[in-house]
């Protein structure tokens, strides 16, 4: 079985074509500039030289076809024929509380994605795009959605419901969702493989640390609790986004400022975290370099940053009653051996010992405590894909498509 994934943005889209039958990638690659001049496919086959087609792309139908024909290509194709693709799998941003796993596409799903669509309108727009755009293309071959919220659809109602007067829940769903849940589900089921455990006798916080960032608690394989929210500044800070924050301030600000709903959006989410407190750049390996040589506000970033995951993983622990193993993840959790050393700096008493030899691995698979360290400090890159071709497999054979 070959299975397309796609995660369709507002002005791109990636995708990746796997065999399931060993779980390798044939082909991946990036459309880009979606409706915006100088667009062009950025296509990945498996051994072979990166293709670069250049040309209007006006919509992502346009773009998915475009995606499609450079498959089946005669000299940069993988396959021979679009009938050998089985299924498609569509990463979508939020289910809400209505999808607590993956679920075949159907025209009452989309629906239930579009009244998501005010809890997420960055994302769940050009989600379905996308796959809206391969119906028309590809009408007979079955979609699964596979949803960010799902994983953390396992939280109990003292760790999602806020304390602010009830009606707004009941009214407006107004609650704890989380995101990037796929990833934790993959790295935290990943590294019970890797310790040749059961995931059911394991407490783990997984940190998918990234421009965007989340920290989870993750109890016998179940999100007990996550650090973003209802939207997506929550949690600690980010490339430009403030993490926590007393809501006074925003009240305090927009009444001295005389800022306006859109404004203070713009401060909250495209000009606080790294950016905001470095006065930087939003891009942490910018931070990290301005740190060395002396910034102050640089350094500054760096400890809020690591301060605040060390936060989560005290609580995630006092939650979960204890501690097995904490897990690193995404662009800056597989990659800056600084911030996991800031980060596990001063949790000896949790069990937490770090080898800062074996910290200094980059981007691949690794147990990164000491050998003697009760709780096992991991790095696990993330594979999120995978997740959703298996989770697409899984759901086409199920249902007999």
């Amino acid at each position: 079985m070959k299975v397309l994934v796609i995660n369709s943005g507002s002005s791109s889209i990636k995708y990746q074509l796997f065999d399931m039958t060993t779980e390798e990638v044939i082909a991946k690659g990036l459309v880009e500039r979606i409706g915006i001049a100088n667009s062009r496919l950025n296509h990945y086959p498996q051994n072979r030289e990166k293709v670069v087609i250049e040309q209007d792309i006006p919509d992502h139908e346009v773009g998915l076809k475009l995606v499609l024909d450079a498959l089946v290509h005669p000299t940069h194709g993988v396959i021979k024929d679009l009938k050998e693709i089985s299924a498609v799998g569509h990463r979508i941003v939020h289910g809400g509380e209505k999808f607590a796993s993956s679920v075949l596409i159907t025209d009452e799903v989309i629906k239930a994605v579009e009244e998501c669509i005010p809890l997420a309108p960055l994302h769940n727009p050009p989600n379905l795009l996308g796959i809206k755009a391969m119906q028309k293309l590809l009408p007979s071959v079955p979609q699964v959605g596979v949803f960010d919220t799902a994983f953390h659809q396992t939280m109990p109602p003292h760790a999602y419901i806020y304390g602010i007067p009830y009606e707004y829940y009941e009214r407006y769903r107004v609650r704890r969702y989380g995101f990037h849940g796929t990833s934790h589900y993959y790295v935290a089921n990943r590294a019970a493989e890797i310790l040749s455990k059961s995931i059911e006798e394991l407490r783990i916080v997984t940190c998918h640390l990234g421009n965007g960032s989340s920290i989870a608690a993750v109890d016998k394989g179940r999100s007990i609790d996550t650090s973003l929210g209802f939207g997506t500044v929550a949690g600690v800070i980010m490339g430009t986004r403030c993490g926590d924050l007393d809501p006074a301030i925003v009240l305090f600000l927009m009444e001295k400022d005389d800022l306006s709903t859109a404004k203070m959006q713009e401060i909250l989410y495209k000009k606080s975290g790294f950016l905001g407190v470095s006065g930087i750049s939003n891009d942490l390996r910018d931070v990290e370099e301005a740190a060395k040589r002396g910034n102050r506000r640089a350094d500054l970033a760096l400890d809020i940053f690591a301060y605040g995951i060390k936060k989560y993983i005290g609580a995630y622990a006092a939650a979960m009653g204890g501690l097995d193993v904490v897990v690193f993840t995404a662009g800056i959790g597989e990659n800056s051996n600084v911030v996991r050393e800031r980060v596990c700096r001063g949790l000896e008493f949790l069990g937490i010992k770090l080898d800062l030899e074996k910290n200094k691995v980059r981007g691949k698979e690794a147990i990164i405590s000491a050998d003697d360290s009760k709780v096992k400090v991991m790095v696990i890159p993330t594979n999120e894909e995978l997740v959703i071709a298996r989770d697409t497999k899984r759901i086409v054979e199920r249902e007999g498509q």
